[in-house]
């Protein structure tokens, strides 16, 4: 038995169309099919719905191209002994 998840979309006809290729020809298969709707919840939220005052990130994009950001020297680390 092998199981399969994807994603689709049921059209205005309300019929759920799938095409699954599954490596097998001339054969008879069982067949279960489970469905859940996704709630809009589940679905990509805005900056705002996540938190973000709203147009931070067209207020702040691009504000350290004139100052780039440099990482200096990070020191020199410790020799430890080898794990085996």
């Amino acid at each position: 038995m092998q199981s399969i998840k994807l994603r689709s979309h049921v059209g205005k006809d309300g019929i759920l169309h799938l095409e699954i290729p599954v490596g097998i020809t001339d054969k008879d298969l069982e067949v279960m099919v489970i469905f859940q709707p996704l709630e809009l919840s589940a679905q990509m939220k805005t900056p705002e719905e996540l938190g973000w005052p709203a147009g931070f990130f067209e207020q702040t994009y691009g504000s350290c191209q004139d100052d780039p950001i440099v990482i200096d020297s990070e020191g020199v680390f410790e020799q430890r002994e080898e794990i085996l």
